[in-house]
């Protein structure tokens, strides 16, 4: 093991296999006319694409960039159909500030912070499932402990029934994981998910005490009230997000963590840097092939390479702006003691991830009890030979074989 004095980990992550997802767009030789660099998304259209901190970060937090006008037939997209106009990050200025505001409370830092038990409750039971496993001859990390601590610890959250999971699981995976190759199957699952989110919404489907029935008894609490498509819309996010993307960055992080030991040992030694390197890897891990949606410029922006005009689609790379050498020294290493800007991997301003809160904690605290359980964690396999599973939104292990 490392020493406890040992000053810092570092590592270039590319180092680890399998760990960058395959891009969904193309370069365009011909920049815009305000003078920046374009790719072609798979709808067709061209988009400028922004990868400076500076001007990703620009683009996030200016209310003006039109995300609804990305979102209707046609329209220029990374996603092979188009998402009901109520999601959140389908929302501009003041439509997304209304519903943002009713649920915000719900996902800050403080209120997750009092869901820490419901993880050590989940988490107690995978423990004992892993050891279970590794004494009869093996044990897969993902399928026992991290794929049943996201969804139950999203369910109980929610105060949706156990017995429900069977129904709905899988179809919120397939969203995450769709692909092109078949629409018609993928808006019939996506659509038998929304009606059972539209059937927990109006009292059709049981719930349990949890979230779900708090924000049913205040939606009269904004004006104007909180309607059941919208409400169905934020449950949309809260039940896949809470869980798939949650899944996707905690099986990611745990294979970092794993591949390189020097960082597990690390961890083990030094559990007060859980919090850290979980931002440093946050920082440096794409949940899937895209980091943010495409927006139409509404005004003349100048940015730091170039103007964007009105009518400009545009693509705010979060994933290159997190690699940007000017904020962040020797951008491809893994050091977990650095520090600098905040990260941009759960966006910033109107659009920041609602969930943001939630995967930390969730993350922190599977490493901070997987550390102490097993201090001598270690892939079974080598980690070039760990599969991965991709889609439009998500990038991940499908199973992480251990052994300690």
């Amino acid at each position: 093991m490392t020493s406890a004095t040992d000053t810092s980990v570092r590592f270039d992550l590319r180092e680890i296999p399998n760990i960058s997802p395959p891009q969904m767009y193309t370069a365009i030789a011909e920049r815009t006319a305000g003078g920046l660099e374009q790719i072609r998304l798979p709808s067709g259209h061209a988009a400028a694409h922004l990868m400076s901190y500076a001007d990703v970060h620009k683009v996030l937090t200016d209310l003006t960039f039109a995300r609804a006008e990305t979102n209707v037939d046609d329209g220029p997209t990374f996603l092979p159909t188009i998402m009901p106009t109520e999601m959140l990050l389908n929302l501009d200025h003041p439509d997304h500030g209304r519903l943002k505001g009713f649920v915000s409370s719900a996902y800050s830092a403080a209120t997750i912070a009092r869901r820490i038990p419901s993880v050590q409750r989940v988490l107690d039971a995978a423990v004992a499932d892993l050891r279970t496993q590794h004494a009869a001859g093996g044990a897969d990390l993902v399928g026992t402990l991290l794929d049943p601590l996201t969804i139950g610890v999203n369910v109980d959250y929610l105060g949706i029934p156990t017995s429900d999971i069977s129904y709905f699981r899988h179809l919120s995976r397939e969203m995450q994981l769709a692909h092109d190759t078949d629409v018609p199957q993928l808006l019939e699952d996506f659509w038998t998910l929304y009606t059972y989110i539209g059937d927990l919404v109006a009292g059709r489907r049981p719930v349990e005490s949890g979230l779900i029935s708090d924000l049913l008894a205040a939606r009269d609490t904004v004006s104007p009230p909180v309607t059941d498509g919208e409400y169905a819309a934020i449950l949309l996010g809260s039940l896949v997000g809470g869980d798939q993307n949650i899944l996707s960055v905690v099986t990611k992080i745990a294979y970092v963590a794993l591949a390189r030991p020097e960082l597990w040992n690390h961890l083990v030694d030094n559990p007060d840097e859980i919090p850290a390197a979980v931002e440093e890897l946050l920082r440096l891990l794409p949940l899937g092939r895209i980091s943010t949606f495409p927006r139409v410029t509404t005004t003349e922006v100048t940015l730091e390479h170039g103007v964007l005009y009105p009518g400009d689609v545009v693509y705010a790379d979060a994933h290159e702006a997190n690699r940007d050498a000017a904020v962040y020294p020797d951008p491809w290493t893994v050091d977990v003691r650095r520090s600098g800007r905040r990260h941009l991997q759960f966006g910033y301003g109107m659009h920041h991830c609602m969930g943001a809160a939630l995967a930390r904690m969730e993350i922190v605290e599977v490493l901070g009890r997987l550390t102490s359980e097993f201090p001598g964690l270690r892939l079974a396999v080598d980690p070039a030979e760990v599969e991965f599973e991709t889609g439009v939104l998500v990038h991940r292990p499908v199973s992480l074989p251990v052994t300690w």
